[in-house]
């Protein structure tokens, strides 16, 4: 997979790049040329020596199940492979000033190249590439961004999106197609545009199998929340009961630790005899899921009991070890802005799905094919979604 993701990038590197944000205007994002007035601080040639790999965490904690926990997994791959000194770093806080000095502690220890998982790093990360250019920077689902509100790439530094709409989309046919109809959901976590993607793309992939492949799925309005944080679990198995008495059967959770407490309930529910289900996001969630009689290791011949009918995947892991890779290689894209989509193979559902049909499965591998060829396109904004 990260052969065919690295081929997908460096051929489409360019200098200048236009992305589209939440609300489906295009922003430019220049590289280099920054009139930034931060001092630059460069580490003497001596010192300059072994890769090291520091990532400053997000809200939430390190094995969060979902973003911090994708991305730490993939430099801990990628370090146990290569020999690489690693190391995360958690803020006291989420403020630009809670960052940076999380940066800067990595930096006065002799770390080279630093990864931060999440938007809430623009800001800093403008600062950091400034002041450390002798540093590689990796921020995903973000971009560096000045006091000014303008977003500026340094060639240091490269800035990962993913296409979180389409694997939102897979998921939603996924779960039309299993549960057939009824009522579905969706638990957010703070109202951001990666979270928002996940949701409108789970939508069209409702509608999508609405229209086409003969399901009768229902999401209403009422039935979507963002509950405003990452790492509320007690509001995120109070909002999911909430659902689930109303009679929704299957809830999409992009929220983070929000989103475990979401899990806890389905659980719960599942032990007690109803059949309730969540879609997963960022890594496959089928494991949090398991209750009853969990075996020792999740095989084909054991597969366990879980409430995790799919997962909406991003391979937060896999970007992370192509950035080290390339970084190893020499070929580190500093300056890029890069959108990583099913056509790459860094979004989409797990590769093991024990609570998905084998036809479920097919069809989507084909809708799939579909999406990557750009026959079907997945809007990254609520147009096209079952809720305006």
């Amino acid at each position: 997979m990260r052969r065919k993701f690295m081929a997908v990038v460096f051929a489409s590197m360019m200098s200048t790049f236009v992305f589209t944000g939440c609300g489906g205007g295009e922003e430019v994002v220049e590289q280099g040329n920054s009139s930034s007035n931060v001092e630059r601080v460069t580490r003497p040639e001596s010192e300059q020596v072994e890769l090291k790999i520091g990532m400053v965490t997000d809200a939430g904690t390190i094995d969060d199940k979902s973003f911090n926990q994708g991305t730490w997994e993939g430099i801990v791959e990628a370090s146990d492979l290569y020999g690489l000194t690693h190391k995360y770093l958690k803020p006291v806080g989420t403020t630009h000033a809670d960052y940076m000095k999380e940066i800067n502690n990595f930096y006065d220890a002799g770390y080279n190249f630093i990864v931060t998982p999440g938007f809430k790093f623009e800001t800093a990360i403008y600062e950091a590439q400034n002041k450390y250019d002798d540093v590689n920077f990796v921020i995903i689902d973000g971009a560096p961004l000045d006091e000014a509100g303008n977003y500026i790439v340094e060639d240091n530094t490269v800035a990962i999106y993913f296409a979180e709409q389409e694997a939102g989309f897979l998921a939603g046919i996924a779960t039309a197609l299993q549960q057939q109809t009824g009522d579905v959901g969706f638990i957010g976590g703070m109202e951001i545009p990666a979270v928002q993607k996940f949701n409108w793309g789970f939508q069209q992939g409702i509608k999508y199998a609405d229209e086409n492949l003969g399901t009768d799925i229902q999401m209403k309005e009422e039935n979507i929340v963002y509950q405003g944080s990452f790492d509320n679990v007690p509001a995120g198995q109070q909002i999911a009961a909430q659902m689930y008495d109303k009679g929704v059967k299957t809830i999409f959770c992009a929220a983070g630790g929000v989103g475990v407490g979401a899990i806890t309930e389905a659980k719960e529910r599942a032990i007690g005899g109803e059949e309730v289900w969540i879609v997963g996001v960022d890594v496959d969630q089928y494991n949090d899921g398991l209750y009853g009689d969990i075996p020792a290791e999740v095989t084909d011949e054991t597969p366990g009991t879980s409430v995790i009918l799919t997962s909406a995947i991003k391979y937060l892991g896999s970007s992370t070890i192509d950035m080290i890779e390339a970084q190893m290689a020499g070929e580190f894209p500093g300056g890029s802005i890069l959108t990583l989509n099913v056509k790459t193979d860094s979004v989409g559902l797990p590769e093991k799905n024990y609570n998905l049909s084998e036809e479920t499965m097919n069809v989507v591998n084909e809708i799939a094919k579909k999406v990557a060829s750009g026959e079907i396109v997945v809007a990254s904004t609520n147009d096209g979604s079952l809720i305006q």
